[in-house]
């Protein structure tokens, strides 16, 4: 099965306390696509400049990534600086410049329209709703945005996520959009919009998935983030984590509530590899045999015994006791 994805692809300038790279691959729609055609053909949209290094476009032809939805015009390729400082937490915006990105209209190749898995990554909620009407008959559609759209284009963006199976945000972002300060509650105001599942990104922290069911257990499911030694870079960690999501439930084809919850994981862990370096360069030569070694680390990590808890049956005993 095919996905399609639709977003931003750009040179990076970035800063660490590990060090410093300047025009690197980037771009939402490049970390997503780099990612997830470890587990699909991907059909790639977006924009370049003339000015797109050839070393980067040779890279991409070599996935399993159809690049006939890049668009190459006149003019330079949207470029973003940053700086992270030693936490790692957020970065600090030092020069943005959206280039030929502020005119970008994706219009999608006639077979592109019937991709099943399609992805929006964080682009203005206007394209994403002009994506959306292009589409024909999708197994699953999911989307990302971000705190500014919540700002300057909240009906759009409230309409898009309205239209799609699956919503991806920050923890920040489902607070902000939500008007609500406790994460839980505020996860239901974004499912009222008609979602059937929610992905709230925590980093460090881990993930949260959201979907419709009647107790805490059917609805919420937690994951930690994998525990790692060094942290290079973590730009692009919540593209390839949604790369790693769709791409498992593009593989498998398993939309069930069980299926969201290993895509999770699976997306979990893609987010794993990617900070382990600049760019997408810990992708490079990462096999999807490495993906399963880590996910398997992964059950070992978070497991616990699937029978009764011991001295369950004593605790019932003792409330059944105490009883009026």
């Amino acid at each position: 099965m095919s996905i399609l994805v639709v977003g931003s692809v750009a040179v990076d300038n970035i800063e660490t306390p590990a060090g410093s790279r300047s025009r690197i691959l980037g771009g939402a729609c490049t970390y997503f696509a780099t990612a997830a055609s470890l587990y699909a053909q991907v059909r790639m949209v977006g924009v370049v400049g003339q000015d797109f290094p050839q070393e980067h476009v040779r890279f991409l032809q070599g996935r399993n990534i159809d690049l006939r939805g890049l668009q190459v015009v006149e003019g330079e390729t949207f470029s973003w600086s940053g700086r992270y400082g030693d936490d790692l937490g957020d970065a600090e915006t030092l020069d943005t410049r959206l280039n030929v990105f502020a005119d970008f209209q994706p219009t999608l190749p006639e077979d592109y329209r019937r991709t099943p898995y399609v992805f929006l990554a964080n682009i203005d909620p206007d394209l994403q709703l002009h994506v959306l009407s292009q589409i024909e008959s999708p197994r699953l559609t999911a989307l990302d945005s971000m705190n500014f759209w919540m700002g300057s284009k909240r009906e759009a963006l409230t309409r898009a996520m309205s239209l799609v199976d699956v919503v991806l945000l920050n923890e920040a972002e489902v607070i902000q959009y939500a008007g609500e300060p406790n994460l839980i509650a505020a996860t239901q105001a974004i499912l009222d919009l008609g979602p059937k599942a929610l992905v709230v990104k925590r980093g460090r922290y881990g993930a949260l998935l959201v979907t419709h069911g009647e107790s805490i257990g059917e609805r919420f499911f937690l994951t930690p983030a994998y525990p790692l030694a060094r942290v290079v870079d973590p730009t692009g960690a919540g593209d390839t984590f949604a790369a790693g999501f769709m791409g498992y439930l593009a593989q498998t084809g398993d939309l069930t509530v069980g299926g969201l919850r290993r895509a999770v994981v699976h997306g979990t862990l893609v987010a794993s590899f990617t900070v382990q370096d600049f760019s997408i360069d810990a992708l490079r030569n990462l096999a999807l045999a490495d993906v399963v070694t880590r996910y398997d680390d992964f059950h070992l990590l978070t497991h616990y015994d699937d029978g009764p808890c011991p001295g369950q049956e004593r605790l019932q005993r003792s409330i059944m006791d105490n009883q009026p």
